[in-house]
């Protein structure tokens, strides 16, 4: 197994998952180059070429978990060294400017729920109360409503997305602007 075509193949993925997990792109630069010489140093250890991908992020995240451990030894984690922090109303704001359009492209009726429910944060029991509907059915209707809004993205973008669900990535997927794309 050559290690050059291994690591041109996979180093860009790899940054990904890194860029997910870790917030100061430094420490993210240090910690490829500490994959790619436990990559070098064990690559011989490999018995199936096959299993290459699965072996290299099982290293990222080991050296991850080794990064934040050795972190912690060194000094109390500050705020500012993590990568989620609470955030600003006016972050919040700009990112309800974004995704209306997308909610305002979606049949009145679904606009309007996830208008309530996640735009304006009304709680779920109290809105199927004002509406005179069972909890379980408001329920339904959001998460039918949320899926219809997912197909919404998808038409617009491919997202790359974390096991956390958090998108880390993502390409439009037609250049001309599809319903509710910018």
């Amino acid at each position: 197994m050559n290690i050059e075509k291994i690591w041109l193949e996979y180093k860009t993925a790899l940054q990904r998952f890194l860029h997910s997990k870790v917030s100061n792109e430094a420490d993210v630069d240090d910690l490829l180059q500490e994959i790619l010489i436990k990559t070098y140093s064990n690559l011989s250890t490999v018995k199936d070429q096959t299993s290459i991908k699965a072996w290299l992020f099982q290293i990222a995240n080991h050296t991850i978990i080794d990064f934040y451990r050795q972190k912690a030894r060194d000094t109390a984690l500050r705020v500012e060294d993590t990568w989620y922090t609470e955030q600003d109303s006016d972050v919040t704001n700009e990112l309800t400017d974004c995704i209306l359009p997308f909610i305002h492209a979606l049949p009145a009726e679904h606009a309007t729920l996830l208008h309530a429910i996640d735009i304006e944060k009304k709680s779920q029991k109290e809105y199927a109360q004002h509406l005179g509907i069972s909890y379980s059915t408001l329920k339904s209707r959001v998460q039918k409503s949320r899926s219809l809004l997912k197909g919404v993205f998808d038409d617009c973008c491919h997202f790359n997305i974390d096991a956390k669900g958090n998108v880390f990535d993502y390409e439009r997927k037609n250049k001309s602007r599809g319903q509710g794309c910018r």
